[in-house]
């Protein structure tokens, strides 16, 4: 993990990570059309819980560290995809 998160990191990480929903999900579109800041859930991309629980095992997969279904901080973490590659680039090991 690192202690230092900046906002350059996930501004480059964002591309990897948009790619990575797109394919993990078969959706049918370009991971540039994804708005870092549109949510994820209903309204924006229109993702629901079993959306993310795919996610978060390919995430789990990949970037080496657990994303669990009972974390309070869920809601925070996948409100949208800068979120998300936030919460990635600060927990990641791999």
């Amino acid at each position: 993990m690192s202690d230092a998160i900046t906002p350059e990191i996930v501004e480059a990480l964002l591309p990897e990570v948009a790619e990575l929903i797109i394919s993990a999900l078969n959706l049918e579109m370009n991971a540039s059309e994804i708005e870092p800041d549109a949510r994820l859930f209903g309204e924006g991309l229109g993702l629901d819980s079993i959306d993310i629980l795919e996610l978060a095992l390919v995430i789990s997969k990949r970037y080496g560290f657990q994303l669990r279904s009972d974390n309070e901080d869920n809601t925070r973490i996948f409100v949208s995809l800068r979120a998300l590659t936030a919460h990635i680039a600060s927990q990641r090991t791999k």
